[in-house]
Order: C-alpha cells, then structure tokens, then sequence
C-alpha cells in the first residue's frame, strides 16, 4: 500500500498531524482515543482494516490528538482544556478544506466529538460515538483506580503492561502484545502518557449533551473493559434522537473484535445504505495447531522435535490443499471444506506424536479474506478454540459437523463456551477421522459428571481443589489469568455449579487413588 501523506494544522501554538484517505462523498472525521499514532495505525491488521472500510465510503480524515502520535506534546504542568482539544479537530477540517463533517469519537475522543458537534452544529453533519462516555470518573474509572494507572503507566509505560486494561482478549495474541508496547512507546512517553490520562479525568460534558443537534448513533461492547456500557446508555438518553446499538465483545479498542460489523454499522448510519459484501471474502475452514506443553522437553529437545513438527506441518497442509500462515505461537490454516480440515488435523496430531510432541487442534467454519493470512473473527475464534483443547484433542465448532455430515467422520458432543465477540455460546464437538459403530453425536453427558470437561478443565478443576487462585494456576498451567478465568466459567457452566467452592467438593468426590 502507498505510504499515506501526513501533513500538520496549526491550532494556536500547537501542530497536529493528519492524514486523508479515500474520496467519498462527504467528509468523516475519526477523532481517536487516549493514545494514537498515524503510521503505526495502517501496520495493524484490525486497524487498518477498519480504516479502510471507513474510506471506501468517505474522505477519511485522521489525526493525532495533541499530546500523541505524531502531533505536538503538551506541558505536563499546563494541561489543555477540554475544549481547547475539541478545537483541534477544527483546525484540522480547516487545514483540509472540509466545511461540514461527519465526527466519529472513539473512547476519549468520544467526548471531543461531542463537544464539537453542541458547538459546531453548522460544521456537523452527524455524530458516531463509539465506547464514549460523558463522565470520566463515572464511567471509565475512579480516582483511586486512575491513581494506580498513572503510577503503572509512569513505571511500565512501553512494555504493553495497560494491554489488559484495554484488551484482555488479545493479552494471549502474542503478535498484538507485541504491536501494542510498540503503540504505547511510539504514541506517547511515559510522562507524556500520565499528563493523558490526567487531561482526560477531568472530561466531564454532560452539560452540552441537550445541545447537540446532529444524527447521533451509538456503539458500544456489551462487556467492555474500560468503559462502562451504562455511559453510552446515558448518552442515549439526554441526547436528543440518537440511538443505541449494542454489540458483543469485551475488547475496547474500536479496531480490536468484529471490525466489519463496526464499520458496516457506520456505513449504513451515514450512507442509508448497507455494506456491499465484499467479493474478497471466501467461506472457508480454519484449523489451529497449538504445541501442548513444551517445557517437559527441555531447550535441546525442543528445538530438534519443532523443526521436524514445521517441516510435517507444512508437508501436510499442501497435501491436504491448504494455505498455512504462522501466528506466533499457534499454526493456522484455511481449507476449503470442513470435512479436509478435520481430516488434516487428526493426520497432524498422528504425526505430532510419532515425533514426540503434543498438539491441541481447534476448527472453525466462517468467512475469511481470500488474500493474506486467515484471521478476523473467524481466525480468533478458531484460536480460541486450540487454546481451549486438550493435549490430543481436536475440538471443532458444531458448525464444522453439521456441514460435514456424510463424510464418515466421527463428532462428539463438547458442550458450549461463551466467547467475548459472539452473541450466544458456541455449541462444540470433538472430532476423530475414524467411523465408529456408536451414534454420530452422543448424547450429553449429564452435567454432573466429570466427563463433561475437557482434559485442560479437569487440570483446572483439580488445581481448584488444591485451593489454588486463578493467578497460581495461570502460573503453574503456562496460561493467562484471563485463560483461566474463561475455563472457570466454562466449568461452573458445564456441572451447573454455583461457585469455585462447589467446583472443589465436585473435585474431591469424583478424584480417584490418584486424583481426579
């Protein structure tokens, strides 16, 4: 892609760099939140995904807030007002010869936009706000808690450490980690960083919401981290005739989870119009391999038994007509029909065990992008599902089942899990290549049984019952807190259990001699 063309608006004493991007119709103006950086924006996958969408319809104006990114900084003793800031965004429409926009405010620059179309009306043509709020320490976090994230930010600022107070759902996606501490050291300092977030508690525009007069629409994450759902609600209240759409997902970041369904939110508000489904997107199969448990093997061991899995992997994937793409930690690949991807995985794991190693395999079904490395929704959920397996297990959607029916391959019954961006729980299956004389799917276990759980919920469920926190499990298992959390859940969910103090009692009256 051409290298975007940054220029600078002067607001006051004070340059601010924006980007333009497309040739729509009409002017939008994404004013980003509490940090951002224009470059480093189009390396993300999410990120400029969603930037794209927003220019295929409008001429897409960015900027970098002053403080942030490629725009001045300000003097940590002399911290601007809110509305000083707002007027950055007219100094930038000036710069770029828009008259008349349409303000999309994400997060903290929620409240900008908002204050810019109460005193702009004239210069606002509509209002999308997304994760926004009214009230800083209302609805994002309260003193005590912005004390400690300032003293976090002051001391880990660059490593990626505010990464859970954003996204916790990617804390595992180790290439997001790693893009993110780049984001924080490339959009502010660490000082810069703390002056941010004290500018931003300060934000309180409930006064101006009756004034504003543009369109409105409303999104929000029906869990968000950061940014209580309750704060969008408000808005939908006091702001005269917007409206509030609700979507799942538990990630803040406006370009973090179902990216398209964002923009094809946007796209419908401001054009009347829905989005075109793109030619460039395919149905297809999605398998993960995650390696189970490397550290038993030891350095050496490891290094020699990888390179054997790599070179199998690969051999594989091309005999089975897939494209492969590495994603740090896992190993993914899109086929084109369910059945091949079950079929691919159960040779994988056979093979993995000839060489020693242990795999995890997750499949999923969903569209995908034709070009480039699978991902989106469809390559999430298709990880979260390897990371969920067992040791040996092939754990597939039930989706993949019902459209390999015929095959000759062999699905039981799962159970459900909740996932952060999807509406409902999603029904799961284990997969084997071999037909068997038993029913296609067994019937469900009764929920009080232990067979119920996968291998990786019944270390957890054990681990539970030695008294062990979620944080000393993440620790002794290789796992995030997040990780062990989701599996917590999974299991109060599968044996119907009120608490982590039934899970226990359940633990200790099904553990065998050598425990459960």
């Amino acid at each position: 892609m051409r290298p975007i063309e940054t220029r600078y608006a002067r607001s006051g004493d004070v340059r601010i760099a924006y980007q333009v991007v497309g040739q729509g119709s009409f002017d939008l103006v994404f004013v980003p939140g509490f940090i951002s950086n224009l470059d480093l924006h189009w390396e993300d996958e999410g990120y400029s995904r969603l930037l794209k969408r927003l220019s295929a319809f409008s001429r897409l104006i960015l900027f970098d807030k002053r403080g942030t990114g490629l725009s001045d900084r300000v003097d940590a003793h002399y911290l601007p007002s809110l509305e000083t800031r707002m007027d950055d965004v007219r100094a930038v429409m000036d710069a770029t010869g828009s008259g008349r926009a349409a303000l999309l405010g994400a997060s903290e620059g929620a409240p900008m936009a908002m204050l810019f179309a109460a005193t702009y009306p004239e210069r606002t043509r509509a209002l999308v706000l997304y994760g926004g709020y009214a009230h800083f320490h209302k609805w994002v976090m309260p003193p005590e808690r912005l004390d400690a994230f300032i003293e976090m930010a002051e001391t880990a600022w660059g490593t990626g450490a505010t990464l859970p107070h954003f996204a916790p759902g990617r804390v595992d996606d180790s290439r997001f980690a790693t893009w993110w501490g780049r984001f924080e050291r490339l959009s502010a300092s660490p000082t810069a960083a703390a002056a941010l977030a004290r500018m931003n508690a300060g934000t309180d525009v409930r006064g101006v919401l009756a004034a504003i007069s543009a369109p409105t629409l409303l999104i929000h994450r029906r869990n968000d981290a950061r940014v209580d759902p309750d704060a969008s609600r408000f808005l939908a209240k006091k702001i005269p005739n917007a409206r509030l759409v609700v979507i799942p997902g538990r990630d803040h970041p406006i370009w973090t989870g179902d990216v398209d369904r964002v923009a094809g939110l946007i796209e419908e508000f401001l054009t009347g119009e829905r989005a075109v489904a793109e030619a460039e997107r395919v149905l297809a199969a999605l398998l993960a391999t995650r390696i189970y448990d490397t550290a038993r093997l030891g350095d050496r061991m490891w290094s020699e038994r990888s390179q054997r899995f790599q070179e199998t992997w690969r051999l594989l994937v091309g005999r089975h007509g897939g494209r492969s793409a590495g994603t740090h930690g896992e190993l993914m690949m899109s086929l084109d029909a369910p059945a091949r991807a079950i079929r691919c995985a159960a040779a994988l794991r056979d093979a993995a065990q000839k060489i020693g190693v242990a795999t995890a395999q997750g499949a999923h079904v969903g569209e995908i992008e034709l070009r480039g490395p699978p991902a989106g929704l469809t390559g999430r959920v298709t990880l979260q599902l390897a990371a969920h397996a067992g040791s040996g297990d092939i754990l597939a959607s039930r989706l993949v089942a019902d459209l390999a029916t015929g095959s000759g391959l062999h699905f039981t019954d799962a159970g459900r899990i909740a996932l952060d961006e999807l509406d409902e729980p999603l029904a799961l299956v284990h997969a084997t290549s071999e037909q068997h004389l038993e029913p296609a799917c067994r019937p469900k276990a009764r929920m009080t049984e232990p067979a119920a759980l996968t291998a990786r919920e019944s270390e957890v469920v054990s681990l539970i019952a030695d008294g062990k926190s979620n944080a000393v499990i993440a620790a002794e298992l290789r796992l995030s807190e997040h990780t062990v959390k989701r599996h917590v859940a999974n299991i109060l969910l599968k044996l119907d259990l009120p608490s982590r103090a039934a899970a226990a009692a359940f633990s200790a009256r099904h553990a065998g001699p050598d425990g459960p």
